[in-house]
């Protein structure tokens, strides 16, 4: 049986520099992740998307639930839109934590203060924030400073007794001065510090830069909790230093839940593995273009939502109407599940079925809903081209009179 690896950390040529990546072998994956990145940011120019936009507030939100639920913990959208809001100077009475504020905060620190130094105080002051009583859980942890406990910081899975060891951490006594290190690192490859280098030393590659410093840090593992979640803020502020980015269009956070047992067996092989970080830097490069990509559907679908208000300039709708139109919209393409019928928009709006039947034949006579089935069967779509609902377009007709609804 081939022998388990050592841990990265305890290798000879564990960095006293930085970790290392072939370039050449990486290029495509990186040179993939920068036309998907060119793509998403090219439509959201067009659009003129803006710090406040839906899309923008719906990227921060999905970075902060992403984060937590990678950790296992469930936070309330509610709160957390209450809590971006509130950050970005929005008007909101929603609820209040502040546990979740914290992360918020952490997480807008990383991508807005980018050309603020990365230091140890810097990197205390997020743990704290995310542990506002000082507990996790139940349980009482160091906050705002390395971990000092003598026991070893292990990452497990499995019944007490019958542990799986996944990875072991630098004793809690090596982690100030491997922390030096990775801050050392962190600032002098910043995009500030390359564009002042020698023509003679390449600038290391801001994405591979990012995956770098997510797998050093979670490598040395300084907290005694909070590590992915701040880990995962240092990739977003390594890509905000590269990219310059005024607003985020997408969540890598998200990626990384979708993909969360790959995520975790790609860093257990590099923390297992050899200090030349290709194979890492490849697949994070591959996430990020997957995470442009679903960003790139999500605009698309602002662009489709635009262009059908637009389409209803002019239009006497009422407000319920917009209300339940807006409702479909948002819930995509067969995202609104068995369709509309005159039941479920009396629900939506309180309304009687007399009047339901008037708004749903009102609408589509006007255009904007479309009808599949007949009599008590009917069921009612958002008319959006190209949207099909999961139906055979040519089943899909124009109902016009209140008699065949």
């Amino acid at each position: 049986m081939k022998p388990i690896s050592p841990w990265i950390w305890r290798r000879a040529d564990w960095p006293v520099g930085a970790l290392a990546y072939d370039a050449e072998r990486a290029a495509p994956d990186l040179a993939e992740a920068y036309r998907m990145h060119g793509v998403l940011e090219g439509k959201a120019i067009a659009i003129g998307l803006g710090s406040t936009s839906q899309v923008a507030l719906d990227a921060l939100s999905d970075e902060v639930l992403a984060t937590a639920a990678i950790e296992g913990e469930r936070l309330s959208l509610d709160t957390v839109r209450s809590s971006v809001m509130r950050r970005l100077g929005l008007a909101t009475s929603g609820p209040i934590n502040r546990s979740v504020d914290g992360l918020v905060d952490v997480i807008s620190d990383a991508t807005t203060a980018i050309d603020t130094p990365l230091d140890e105080d810097r990197l205390c002051r997020w743990q704290s924030a995310l542990f506002p009583g000082g507990t996790s859980g139940i349980h009482r942890i160091a906050v705002g400073r390395y971990r000092d406990h003598a026991d070893p910081m292990q990452i497990v899975s499995g019944q007490p007794g019958r542990e799986v060891v996944h990875y072991e951490a630098p004793p809690s006594e090596d982690v100030p001065a491997q922390m030096k290190r990775f801050i050392a690192w962190f600032a002098d490859t910043s995009p500030v510090q390359a564009s002042a280098l020698p023509a003679s030393r390449k600038p290391v590659d801001g994405f591979a830069r990012a995956a770098i410093a997510h797998l050093w840090f979670e490598s040395i593992h300084p907290f005694e909790d909070g590590n992915g979640r701040i880990g995962r803020a240092i990739v977003d502020m390594a890509m905000a230093q590269h990219l310059r980015q005024p607003v985020r269009l997408y969540s890598l956070s998200r990626q990384f839940l979708f993909s969360r047992s790959a995520y975790y067996d790609a860093l257990n092989h590099a923390q297992r593995g050899e200090t030349d970080v290709t194979a890492w830097v490849q697949w994070f490069a591959r996430q990020s273009t997957a995470a442009c990509h679903a960003a790139s559907l999500v605009i698309d679908q602002a662009i489709e939502k635009r262009r059908f208000w637009e389409k209803q300039e002019g239009s006497d709708l009422h407000e319920r109407q917009r209300k339940v139109l807006q409702r479909l919209l948002d819930d995509g393409d067969g995202g609104f599940l068995g369709g509309l019928n005159a039941e479920k928009y009396m629900k939506m709006t309180g309304v009687s079925k007399a009047t339901a039947t008037r708004d749903l034949s009102e609408m589509v006579t006007g255009g904007q809903l479309r009808s599949h089935g007949a009599g008590k069967a009917v069921r009612y779509y958002i008319n959006v081209p190209g949207w099909s609902h999961g139906l055979a377009v040519e089943a899909i007709r124009v109902v016009q009179t209140p008699k065949e609804i």
